[in-house]
């Protein structure tokens, strides 16, 4: 057999190829937040403002199942310190609420729920302490690690832990120094399988806007040491960087409503369907994941309108994704690497992750053609490289065989066109009536390595 390319670095982390699988999941923003009617809370509030009289993490949990996400990150403590466990570094927390008599623990809550829906389970932990008082000083960072540890020791398996750049000034007035090397080394310890986030990473990055879009370029590949929590060159996340020292893929985060907590007189600006389907196809569809914020009510349970529209927007994406029509079509490629059937391009269109069409070494420019057999209708198009590889693909397009109407004789017509594929890649435009669909390589870092071609 001829032997596979070499990897082109940097490559995913065994940590990161699984997180890479799972695409869409939900951010879950609840927090003392939701009482007051604040999105950045001042530190000072009572505990006994926190009492949601209907708190249902199975029901969170359910919904998010039902709507065909994979996990659920929430918000364990946000800006203002209140932590929803029963935290032993702090009274300021749920332990002196009246939510469950005192004695409630909503990541013990929510961890038995993903659990039963089989979704995989994250935290966000705010860095940023408005409540404590040793916020400024090198004692708070030994005292985030303990509440850092808490949390990573006491839920099960964590798929994610999720950072901010959050520093302003403590209730002292002060800022702090982070100890981001203790804190990044302190969830290794604990969860050396969860995928930290941060703007930096170190394992997958902030997108660089709250809209849930990447750019239509987008290098999972970042120059990481020139980045850090809080850094202004968001512009630069939004598309990475295709001479990136590490791999540190996009995250797309966006909520559903304008605000990121709950707040009733947004009941009736939800996101539309058709409005998450064109943020799933800019995120996920432009080689991210998308973090879509359901922000849990005072009852403590996801809106119905809320609902609603994730559910419509499920219905949607069956519907659009439902019949791929390269499935029972025929594949050739111009290229095959070492003319060795193991990567011919009809590998792209089966259901193994393990195969994929490649040319041979130095062949960067390649096109692989899609027979129909017959005029089918498209107007989408789903690629993918096989990452494991590396990220290679630069420059490409996509032509359809088919006439302009009035008989008009079928030719090779230019119906889209890209740079990056990455994990997954999705490019709609108009429908058209075709027999045949090409996909020109144009340009690559090194061969390509191609895993899946879909047509819809």
């Amino acid at each position: 057999m001829t032997p596979p390319p070499e990897p082109l670095l940097p490559t995913p982390s065994l940590r990161q190829l699984a997180w890479h699988e799972l695409e869409y999941y939900a951010f879950i923003h609840f927090n003392m937040n939701t009482f007051t009617g604040r999105e950045w809370g001042e530190g000072y509030e009572d505990p006994s403002q926190f009492n949601p009289t209907e708190l249902d993490c199975r029901q969170w949990a359910r919904v998010c199942n039902e709507a065909g996400m994979k996990g659920i990150i929430l918000t364990a403590k946000h800006h203002d310190g209140f932590c929803l466990w029963q935290s032993e570094s702090t009274e300021h927390s749920v332990k002196n609420s009246p939510f469950r008599g005192g004695k409630g623990d909503v990541l013990r809550e929510l961890s038995t729920a993903c659990l039963e829906f089989d979704l995989k389970l994250g935290f966000y932990l705010s860095p940023w302490d408005r409540n404590h008082p040793d916020y400024g000083s090198p004692a708070y960072n030994e005292y985030f690690k303990k509440q850092l540890k808490e949390v990573l020791t006491g839920y099960g398996e964590l798929f994610e832990f999720w950072f901010d750049g959050a520093n302003g000034e403590g209730p002292n007035g002060k800022r702090q120094d982070y100890d981001w090397e203790g804190f990044i080394q302190t969830v290794r310890e604990h969860q050396p399988n969860a995928v930290l986030f941060s703007d930096a990473g170190p394992d997958i990055r902030w997108v660089g806007n709250e809209n849930g879009f990447a750019d239509a370029t987008n290098w999972s590949l970042l120059l990481r040491d020139e980045f850090y929590p809080g850094t202004p060159r968001h512009k630069e996340l939004t598309q990475g960087h295709s001479n990136g020292t590490h791999w540190v893929p996009a995250e797309c985060d966006v909520s559903i409503r304008p605000g990121w907590f709950y707040h009733a007189e947004e009941d009736d600006k939800v996101k539309s369907p058709a409005q998450l389907m064109v943020v799933y196809e800019c995120s996920v569809g432009r080689n991210g994941a998308l973090l879509l914020n359901l922000p849990v009510d005072q009852r403590g349970l996801v809106h119905e309108n809320d609902v609603v529209a994730l559910m419509d927007f499920k219905a949607i994406r069956e519907s659009v994704f439902a019949i791929d029509l390269a499935k029972d079509a025929s594949i050739t490629a111009s290229n095959v690497r070492g003319g060795d059937p193991s990567y011919a391009a009809s590998f792209m269109k089966d259901d193994d992750a393990k195969t994929f069409w490649a040319t041979d070494d130095g062949v960067t420019q390649a096109n692989a053609e899609v027979d129909f057999g017959e005029s089918r209708t498209m107007s989408r198009v789903l690629l993918q490289e096989f990452i494991p590889l590396g990220q290679r693909v630069e420059e490409f397009a996509l032509f359809a065989y088919a006439g302009g109407g009035d008989d008009e004789e079928n030719v090779w017509r230019r119906v889209a066109d890209g740079t990056t594929i990455g994990n997954k890649r999705i490019l709609s435009f108009p429908p058209i009536l075709a027999t045949k669909l090409r996909l020109e390589i144009l340009k690559s870092r090194a061969c390509p390595v191609l895993k899946r071609i879909s047509i819809y």
